[in-house]
């Protein structure tokens, strides 16, 4: 019976592909995961110790409902020296239950039923849903292999209607890797600016870029006025459960957003907080070892990948592959599920991030360069024997130990 109360756009609304795999993988020690986008390091010890010091002050409470005002003051300083962004810490950021709550109340802010929101896919699983339930259109725009998966801006001039409010884009790119570098941003700000696009701009990987610095729409002109900016702690950092995000923009956006934080979220968890703002003290130089690591690992895994016979372009930045499947005759659930069950390898197929996504799947590196080595070797012996790929020589190297 209960049922019958159940909104109809939530009842249409799918679980979560990847958080499907993750729970098909949970419990199974002998799996190699790499389905889930979460760093395998420790948070620094000085970053531990400045939350532990706060609880045993009996620091639990609330904060601001905009989050603690050193914290905002340090995000401030932070954007300003790593990207060129400059905001106001005491009236143009809002810490947040991570970056999820972030994009939640941002599109909860702007979009009204019927205003069509311009996804470029594949892309994260979370947009489509948060638009839809915000009675938002879902306008897919599909990024391609051969342009780096990047969003041009005629595909991005093609999906635009007299409907079209929003834009909501994330590069570094999860599930790509893909990055957009100013360049790339500059006609794509041009047509937000000429149609009066509001740009919801996913920032989350901005610290993990392997060549350019990354580079923002924000800081473009005329686009910090109508972006607003989504990043947090969870991924650069490896703060996934302290759940700390923050939402930058700039007028009167700030004041509408904290408002639907104040009645949901109230604020962010203190002690997360109080790690995060350790972490912008103390834990910088941990952030660029953890990249430097990601990046070797991100040589290793596409190395390997493409070694196999699946083809993968190198991502830019995040820490994720996406290598093509289609050439296996499965589809990317097929694909993953097998891997799953006969190898022990989890990993996310492409299809959950978009039709654009099929023929792919995603593979984390954000585990340790044993279990990558250790996923190839299994990836390379199920294509061999349950496939029948005849694998290339060089695959011999994956099939060693690794001194």
């Amino acid at each position: 019976m209960s049922g019958e109360w159940i909104r109809q756009a939530v009842r249409e609304l799918p679980p979560s592909g990847i958080r499907a795999f993750f729970e098909k993988a949970a419990g199974d020690r002998e799996l190699i995961q790499l389905g889930v986008g979460e760093p395998d390091f420790r948070v620094p010890e000085s970053v531990r110790k400045a939350c532990i010091r706060a609880l045993n002050r009996g620091e639990t409470g609330y904060s601001s409902n905009a989050g603690l005002p050193e914290l905002r003051h340090e995000i401030a300083g932070y954007l300003s020296a790593g990207f060129g962004l400059h905001y106001d810490p005491g009236a143009e950021i809002i810490v947040t239950s991570g970056s999820s709550e972030a994009l939640d109340i941002a599109l909860r802010t702007v979009i009204s039923p019927g205003d069509e929101v311009i996804i470029p896919s594949p892309g994260y699983v979370a947009y489509a849903p948060m638009v839809t339930l915000s009675g938002g259109t879902v306008i897919p725009v599909e990024t391609k292999r051969e342009e780096g998966f990047k969003l041009t801006a005629e595909a991005l001039r093609r999906s635009l209607t007299p409907r079209t409010k929003a834009l909501i884009v994330n590069y570094p790119n999860n599930p790509t890797g893909a990055v957009m570098t100013r360049g790339d941003w500059e006609p794509i700000a041009e047509l937000a600016v000429r149609h009066n696009l509001m740009v919801i701009s996913d920032e989350v990987y901005a610290e993990l870029t392997y060549g350019e610095r990354h580079a923002s729409i924000a800081s473009l002109p005329g686009m910090k006025e109508r972006t607003i900016l989504v990043s947090g702690f969870s991924k650069a950092f490896a703060m996934t459960g302290w759940r700390v995000g923050y939402v930058c923009a700039s007028g009167e956006l700030p004041f509408a957003m904290l408002k639907i934080h104040q009645y949901t979220a109230m604020c962010a968890p203190v002690p997360g907080q109080i790690a995060a703002l350790e972490s912008l003290r103390s834990g910088l130089e941990a952030k660029d070892r953890m990249k430097a690591a990601f990046g070797a690992r991100r040589s290793l895994l596409v190395e390997g990948l493409n070694a196999i016979g699946l083809p993968c372009h190198i991502p830019d930045g995040a820490f994720y592959a996406f290598p093509s499947v289609a050439g296996t005759g499965l589809t990317s659930e097929q694909f993953a599920l097998r891997l799953l069950s006969e190898a022990g390898v989890a990993v996310v197929p492409g299809s959950v991030f978009g039709p654009e996504g099929e023929g792919h799947i995603r593979c984390s590196y954000a585990a340790s360069s044993g279990q990558l080595a250790e996923a190839l070797r299994r990836i390379g012996r199920f294509m061999e024997a349950e496939l029948n790929f005849k694998l290339p020589d060089r695959f011999l190297h994956f099939e060693r130990p690794l001194v």
